[in-house]
């Protein structure tokens, strides 16, 4: 399990400034902590973690030399500047079933060669115990074809027992449709004026 390094923030100082200065803030919550606690960590670290683990995965957050078992419950994106401003971490209780998200990630879309691949659903959102928690859920479209649909219930991740899906299990989370060419479709289009 990674691991991230945090400070508690002085809420007297501006997140504009810290931003400035390389950090990244944020907030841990949970039913065991008494209140929220504002916190700020390095914006590199941040990177680095993301690259491995999204919204809606587990990490120890290194809290001032204490340790909390933590589910990354969101992260604020700057596009403009293309940076991290914000993330969220809730405090995981052992036996307590948690809400998160775990992101779609298509696997072999090269294999899929005569049809278009369309992702319908980015993430699955979903209720489980914190040792059943992922943030990535791998679907491997070696094998489909055009009129293939895949649907959140067919994962089989879906299909684990002690996983409490908040996610329609019948939305289609891929499809493959028929490759269309824009010639014969304008002349068909024609054809029927």
């Amino acid at each position: 399990m990674n691991t991230l390094k945090a400070e508690k923030r002085d809420l007297a100082v501006k997140a504009k400034k810290l931003r400035r200065e390389g950090y990244v803030t944020g907030n841990v919550f949970g039913k065991e902590l008494e209140q929220s606690i504002p916190v700020k960590m390095l914006s590199s670290n941040v990177e680095s973690l993301l690259k491995t683990t999204g919204k809606g995965g587990r990490i120890l957050l290194d809290l001032d030399g204490q340790s909390y078992n933590v589910l990354i419950k969101e992260v604020d994106f700057n596009s403009m500047k293309h940076q991290i401003t914000e993330i969220d971490f809730q405090v995981l209780v052992a036996g307590e079933k948690v809400h998160s998200v775990a992101e779609i990630e298509l696997l072999n879309h090269d294999k899929v060669t005569n049809g278009v691949i369309q992702l319908h659903l980015e993430e699955i959102s979903y209720r489980a115990l914190p040792e059943d928690l992922t943030d990535r859920i791998q679907l491997d479209l070696d094998g489909v074809k055009v009129g293939d649909s895949i649907k959140v219930k067919d994962l089989p991740f879906a299909q684990k027992p002690q996983i409490e899906l908040l996610t329609d299990p019948e939305s289609i989370v891929v499809s493959v449709t028929e490759v269309r060419n824009t010639e014969e479709a304008e002349t068909e289009e024609e054809a029927a004026e």
